[in-house]
């Protein structure tokens, strides 16, 4: 099985005002092997390995994304990223804030002044085989947030389908 392109999952804790609010969303379901990984374990099988080209081009947006005024992490928010034995909602993981937290769900996110997003990453089991459904869903709060959508949305959507082929291929789910 390969990534492949899914309805938003009903069993998210993501608010379903914020799901029907949305510019945009997409959501990719991949099989995951070991089904006693954590949904933090997870988050990092697939966030915690970007490919150095990948990591040069988030660190330039990011740096445009500072100059613009916007909350965005450093370089060395990005190089560091460091997995910790216990999170909680409110805590950091990876470069971003967790907005809810459970045994099968992780939901983290940001809040800027152009767009405000959330990504969820859903443990699903079905009778002895898993899935995991990562889900990216952004509201826009002004014309910036539209514009940065339009460009950014191919880019997003090809690198969450690298990101999570590379994690499967590497056996990390």
């Amino acid at each position: 099985m390969s990534v492949e392109e899914c309805e938003f999952p009903c069993a998210s804790q993501l608010d379903r005002r914020w799901v029907e609010a949305a510019y945009f969303s997409d959501s990719y379901r991949v099989p995951l092997l070991d089904t006693r990984a954590t949904v933090c374990e997870i988050f990092f099988a697939i966030f915690g390995h970007h490919p150095a080209w990948m990591k040069r081009v988030l660190m330039a947006r990011n740096a445009i994304a500072r100059w613009c005024g916007l909350d965005a992490p450093t370089a060395s928010e990005l190089v560091n990223i460091e997995a910790r034995s216990r999170y909680s909602v409110g805590d950091k993981i990876g470069v971003w804030p967790i907005f809810a937290l459970s045994e099968t769900e992780l939901v983290a996110g940001r809040d800027n002044k152009h767009l405000d997003f959330r990504l969820s990453v859903v443990k699903e089991a079905d009778g002895g085989h898993g899935s995991v459904v990562v889900s990216t869903v952004c509201r826009v709060n002004n014309v910036f947030g539209r514009i940065y959508l339009l460009l950014i949305i191919p880019f997003h959507r090809w690198g969450m389908q690298i990101l999570l082929a590379r994690a499967m291929a590497a056996g990390r789910l």
